[in-house]
């Protein structure tokens, strides 16, 4: 091993388990998000009540599921470009150390709205 760090094979491993890190995560939404999406369905077969009548619902579990399995869906075919553009950046020793990675910024920001729009339903609801 020399002392460049492109010919560390350390450095790619990290890579490689960033990109593990952030397919768990998208994983993660998309099991949530079909949990949620089903768990409306559950709430409406609970509800008693005639067997014929038709529950009323407004679909926002369906629809929040299905949006938390699309940004699940989003986050890792992201984190498969970023992690080709990562090792591209390394084998060229090109890739800069100390930088803010945006995306990870930005899918803490969607979680955080999403959590504040769920916390805000419930209250309302309730």
């Amino acid at each position: 091993m020399g002392d460049d760090p492109q010919d560390d094979p350390r450095v790619y491993f990290a890579a490689e388990r960033t990109l593990l890190a952030w397919l768990r995560t998208g994983l993660g939404l998309m099991g949530v998000g079909f949990a949620v999406a089903r768990f409306g369905l559950f709430l409406r077969e609970m509800q008693p009540g005639d067997l014929h009548a038709t529950a009323q619902t407004t679909g926002l579990s369906l629809w929040s599921g299905v949006a938390l399995v699309a940004l699940g869906v989003v986050v890792n075919v992201g984190a498969a470009v970023r992690h080709i553009q990562t090792v591209h950046r390394l084998s060229q020793a090109t890739w800069q150390a100390g930088k803010v990675s945006a995306e990870a910024v930005a899918l803490a920001l969607v979680l955080a709205a999403i959590g504040v729009g769920m916390a805000t339903y419930l209250v309302l609801v309730h």
